[in-house]
């Protein structure tokens, strides 16, 4: 046999057996993530509903008060997370893009966190609860060409004997309760039927930006129970854990794809759409602590391979933020672009004291016509409160044909984002600031968004989209309505608005 090539096995023998050894001694690393929820359990102080099991996982390890998204809708964030990139980097920032005969392709270098673990002799699964015996992966919603070799299986108690796993479970989270009244209404039968009780619309209270319209009061407590039951279920997750002796060496972390999905939450720059919950326990970390730093979730691919004794990219613009010599980001980054046929371009910057908000399509209303948000009840409800003139000046803003250019808020003594300071004058050196920051960041990140998406990518997006709502036999009413939308959008962008 040739020497050269006997050198290449024996080297290929040994790091095959060290990369081995190093997975053996590592923890397993799971990732409990969950659609359209905030952090509304009652380890963040929510008080009309209990989460005893969330509230135990936060004990034995640590819970963030100020974790946050990099992008409030599901595809967008998850292709942050799962490459530990802002999607505005990677050029996976319009949602659900990707799709039809146009793809897009990872830049050069970035790789993906499970290929990294599966490369490192970790068993990596993705699935939703309860794992199906037909070993069906979970959600993904990746906006790139991905490999779903990536991902072993959806159980990780198949893998071998003292082969450490990576595992995600999704869960749905706030998508129990439905769009409408009649879904909202089957969920709660549901959950009385779990749970014995199920929240009570009449203790509901809003947030100010809210009508306490009889629908809006009862999705919102309908919310609350898809809370109770995310944690239900996060306790069955630990409970098979446990079962199989997995527990003690396993990195447990909790957190959602972004917040709740209303009227100003999900898809949007407040916080309300922004501000999730972060837990992480397991192994080597010191239980009952809570950090007030801010961090993007991005960070979980950073501190999950540290975590493996997996070597972070030096690209990657994750952050480790469990290490010791971690150094805490002073402002968080978030932005939001194309959603279904719905052209946006939102960018934000969050410190612990203010939000900055830059509406570059500020022309059009904030509540853009939107075929999957309008149909939903609260939505119908929202607006219709507006028509009877039963909206206080506050909630009447969501309804203007525009919106400011700017938006400055004071989170300190406006933690509900109502009271706009982009016209103050003795704010008009931190809104400098907040321009200079902003501009910085979408330069050295390379933000793609700063460009409008090429028109072949829209269409090839937007006749998948009408394809598929075809095949599933949606109505024909609200697929006019996504056909009229679309045409909407190519109008408004000749128009330049």
């Amino acid at each position: 046999m040739n020497k050269n090539i006997l050198a290449t096995i024996v080297v290929l023998i040994v790091s095959l057996t060290a990369t081995q050894t190093r997975a053996a001694d590592s923890p397993n690393i799971l990732w409990i993530i969950v659609d359209d929820m905030s952090a509304h359990f009652s380890t963040y102080g929510e008080e009309l509903i209990k989460t005893p099991h969330v509230d135990a996982l936060a004990r034995r390890g640590v819970q963030f008060n100020h974790a946050y998204v990099t992008a409030p809708v599901c595809s967008t964030c998850r292709s942050a997370f799962i490459t530990g990139m802002y999607q505005t980097s990677i050029g996976a920032h319009h949602h659900r893009s990707g799709r039809g005969t146009e793809k897009i392709h990872l830049p050069d270098g970035v790789r993906l966190i499970p290929e990294l673990f599966q490369e490192s002799g970790y068993y990596t699964t993705v699935t939703g609860w309860p794992i199906r015996d037909d070993e069906r992966l979970g959600k993904t919603d990746y906006n790139f060409e991905w490999d779903a070799q990536m991902y072993n299986g959806a159980d990780w108690a198949r893998r071998e004997e003292g082969q450490p796993f990576f595992a995600q479970i999704q869960l749905p989270g706030g998508k129990l309760r439905g769009g409408t009244q009649e879904s909202t209404e089957r969920f709660v039968a549901r959950i009385e039927k779990t749970f014995g009780n199920s929240t009570d619309p009449r203790d509901v209270t809003l947030p100010p930006y809210y009508p306490d319209t009889d629908i809006i009061l009862q999705d919102w407590a309908a919310y609350l129970d898809s809370v109770r039951e995310t944690d239900r279920v996060v306790g069955e997750i630990l409970k098979k854990l446990e079962e199989e002796g997995d527990l003690k060496n396993t990195i447990v972390l909790f957190m959602t794809d972004h917040g709740i999905s209303h009227v100003r939450g999900k898809q949007f720059m407040y916080d309300e759409g922004l501000h999730v919950p972060l837990v992480i326990a397991g192994p080597g970390i010191e239980a009952g602590q809570v950090r007030d730093d801010l961090v993007e979730h991005i960070d979980i691919a950073a501190l999950s391979l540290a975590y493996a004794k997996i070597e972070i990219p030096d690209s990657m613009q994750a952050k480790d933020i469990m290490a010791d010599d971690y150094k805490p980001r002073r402002a968080v980054f978030a932005a939001r672009d194309r959603c279904d046929e719905t052209v946006e371009h939102l960018r934000s910057i969050r410190t612990q004291n203010f939000k900055y908000i830059r509406n570059y399509l500020h022309q059009r209303p904030h509540l853009q016509p939107n075929a999957y948000k309008d149909n939903k009840s609260i939505i119908k409800s929202f607006k219709e409160a507006g028509l009877n003139g039963n909206l206080n000046e506050v909630q009447q803003q969501l309804l203007a044909p525009a919106r400011p250019a700017e938006e400055l808020y004071d989170l300190k003594s406006d933690p509900h984002e109502i009271n706009n300071l982009a016209q103050d004058p003795a704010y008009a050196d931190l809104l400098r600031h907040f321009r200079k920051s902003l501009h910085r960041w979408e330069k050295q990140t390379g933000d793609h968004g700063v460009n409008p998406e090429p028109t072949a990518m829209f269409d090839s997006d937007m006749k998948l989209y009408v394809d598929t709502m075809e095949a599933r036999r949606r109505p024909i009413e609200h697929i006019n309505t996504i056909k009229k939308n679309i045409e909407l959008m190519r109008t408004w962008a000749s128009e330049g608005k």
